[in-house]
């Protein structure tokens, strides 16, 4: 970390290279992944994903509550990945990643001892919530004495907003979107083009989320961009990725979200999307965070998609993500069943069943001349 000028609007005080820090999360072989007391299929997502795309970078998971000796066993990922009870048990580890998403962003107190052991030992820290590491001087001062990283993935220079110039013709633009946060928008857009690039086509996944970001090692953390400069800022993340025949651009929150439909909307007409694949929970009937308050019928979230999006590039629902992992394999095939019904397009749970429904309707949406 570097610590020389006013250049980081966000952080006064400091220099942030965001080519420099995308780079050096890429560096990362053995990584120990942060969850301690807060190991859940909500707050947990970030550990989660990286247990399932860095497996072969990640070293352990850090949880001292509990008895699971496995991630598989803690998180249901990651094999035999171990679990370990202090940082320690881990030598030669090169950084600790916060696997926690939880609600406002705020990074736990009681983790300090772990951190700051951490960074005595030289080891980088890497974090996608909004209470910015480098924003602590204590921190910041024990890093550049060990010389240490503070990466904060959402931290961010994006100051351009959108030109609604043509992107590339032959670059087809597929968009996650959902009914609520936190139902797999990110894992469909990433086994989506993990299966294209089976299959021999030129596919990116592009990252809008601070847990994509720590994956793939790119990408625009767009929930922490400027509010006029959203639109622009994923317009210029397409752009700068449209030599690809197909891009993949991760969703963020729901149109419907009373906290978070700003940024989807901003996605969604910043993207331009030829092909949107609609995801959604079975079974979940409230809107995440907001007890109490009802998710609008699917039909009805999925028209108002459909009708934003046209506004400003022709685009058509393709297909459908279902996330059934509260059914039954028996009730999973009937939800299945219902939705294709019901959107009249493929309809798979990528969990269970792999993309390969998804990625063949993204073929025929190239085929069928939907690039422009």
């Amino acid at each position: 970390m570097t610590v020389t000028d006013d250049s980081d609007p966000q952080t006064p005080g400091t220099h942030y290279d965001v080519g420099a820090a995308l780079a050096r999360l890429r560096q990362h072989r053995r990584i120990v992944v942060l969850t301690d007391g807060h190991a859940t299929p909500f707050l947990a997502k970030t550990a989660t994903s990286l247990l399932r795309y860095r497996t072969s970078d990640v070293a352990a998971v850090l949880e001292t509550a509990g008895e699971a000796t496995t991630a598989q066993a803690l998180l249901g990922a990651g094999g035999e990945i171990p679990v370990v009870d202090r940082l320690e048990a881990v030598p030669e580890a090169d950084a600790v990643y916060i696997g926690i998403a939880p609600p406002g962003g705020k990074l736990p107190p009681e983790w300090r001892p772990i951190l700051e052991a951490a960074l005595e030992a030289g080891i980088d820290l890497v974090s996608g919530l909004h209470d910015f590491l480098v924003a602590d001087p204590a921190l910041r001062r024990q890093a550049e004495a060990r010389g240490a990283h503070l990466i904060d993935v959402r931290r961010n220079q994006w100051k351009e907003t959108a030109t609604a110039a043509p992107f590339r013709t032959g670059c087809t633009r597929i968009h996650t979107v959902g009914h609520d946060c936190t139902v797999g928008k990110m894992i469909v857009s990433l086994e989506v083009q993990r299966g294209l690039a089976g299959r021999q086509h030129d596919a990116a996944f592009l990252a809008t989320g601070q847990t994509g970001i720590m994956v793939s090692g790119k990408g625009v953390p767009i929930d922490c961009v400027v509010a006029d400069f959203v639109n622009g800022a994923a317009e210029a993340l397409v752009r700068q990725h449209q030599q690809h025949d197909f891009v993949l651009i991760e969703g963020q929150g729901s149109l419907s979200h009373p906290a978070f439909s700003a940024v989807t909307l901003g996605l969604l007409h910043g993207s331009a999307p030829d092909g949107l694949i609609f995801c959604y929970e079975a079974g979940r009937a409230h809107v995440k965070g907001l007890e109490g308050r009802a998710i609008p019928p699917l039909p009805k979230l999925l028209e108002a998609y459909l009708q934003l999006a046209n506004l400003r590039h022709p685009c058509r629902l393709i297909g459908v993500a279902v996330n059934t992992r509260s059914l039954t394999e028996a009730a999973a095939a009937a939800e299945l069943q219902r939705a294709e019904e019901a959107f009249d397009v493929p309809a798979c749970d990528v969990y269970r069943q792999g993309a390969d429904r998804l990625v063949d309707a993204a073929e025929r949406l190239r085929a069928e001349g939907a690039a422009s």
